[in-house]
């Protein structure tokens, strides 16, 4: 199926219009109408209605735009596998949460390009549930989460177990003070916990869902919270923050999953560079390491 008609459906879902997914594809509203007929044609079945308030979607159309995301990114990552750079052997996709993305996936980076630079990488982030799906499909080799989802055709691996430390920008006795501490949401487990350990922090003046995110706000204006003790190492060292005395710490285990049908060897490389990556709170060149891959003819 040409990708530029299942572009130009998400393009009408979007706009909720053929005009105006017409003039954001660049191309005449005939050539929009006719390539969603060509499409209706040959799933035999009616996608989409015009009505006086633009466009809506069939029955056959909600179901079809289940897919059509996920068939873009397939054919985006058979035609990078296709299509290797010059003087590399295979490509390896990888995503990972927000939070994750420095030092861990940086790290990596770093460790990939040093040992192994015939392997190309693409790289992304997103939210865990998205990114397990697209390492389903395919679209992605491995993602790495905090709790993953176990479902058929995956494997999971735990990497290391991250610590969740307090954290206070406060010199003084103060650090516990309801007023400026910042609950981070790092997931149930955490939840069940904190409450069990600070009944009194039940009901924060200011949630956080994003951990980076709660990092900054607290370095900028002071305050307390849980963070992940690599990604506040820099900053206990500066004296920019310090941990808060007696406090408890949680366990969070960071995982890669990847399909059971992924290159083996390909895996193995970026597991071991994760794990090399995660021994690290800044880059730093790792031992030179060569290891074969599956070529791409």
């Amino acid at each position: 199926m040409d990708t530029e008609i299942v572009r130009t459906f998400l393009e009408i879902v979007d706009c909720a219009s053929f005009s105006r997914a017409a003039e954001k594809l660049h191309v005449a509203q005939t050539t929009v109408s006719a390539r969603i007929r060509l499409l209706e044609e040959r799933l035999g079945r009616p996608l989409l209605v015009r009505n006086k308030a633009g466009v809506s979607l069939t029955a056959a159309g909600e179901q079809f735009l289940r897919y059509a995301p996920t068939f873009l990114q397939l054919w985006e990552r058979a035609r990078h596998q296709v299509a290797v750079p010059p003087r590399r052997q295979a490509v390896l996709a990888i995503g990972g949460e927000l939070s994750l993305w420095n030092p861990l996936l940086l790290n990596w980076l770093v460790y990939m390009r040093r040992t192994a630079p015939e392997i190309a990488l693409r790289t992304q982030l997103g939210l865990p549930e998205d990114l397990t799906t697209q390492v389903v499909n395919g679209v992605l080799d491995i993602a790495v989460l905090y709790a993953p989802q176990y479902r058929p055709g995956l494997e999971v691996e735990l990497l290391f177990e991250e610590k969740l430390v307090l954290v206070t920008t406060h010199p003084g006795p103060q650090e516990s003070a309801e007023s400026d501490y910042v609950y981070v949401d790092w997931g149930r487990d955490f939840a069940l916990h904190h409450s069990q350990s600070f009944p009194d922090l039940g009901n924060p003046g200011l949630f956080v869902g994003l951990g980076p995110l709660a990092l900054s706000y607290i370095l900028e204006v002071g305050g307390s919270g849980y963070f992940r003790k690599r990604a506040v190492q820099l900053f206990l060292k500066t004296g920019a923050l310090r941990l808060v005395p007696d406090a408890p710490e949680f366990s969070y285990p960071a995982y890669a999953i990847y399909g059971t049908n992924a290159d083996p060897s390909l895996v193995r490389i970026a597991l071991d560079g994760l794990r090399d990556a995660s021994g690290t709170d800044q880059p730093k060149p790792p031992k030179k390491r060569r290891a074969a891959v599956k070529t791409t003819t």
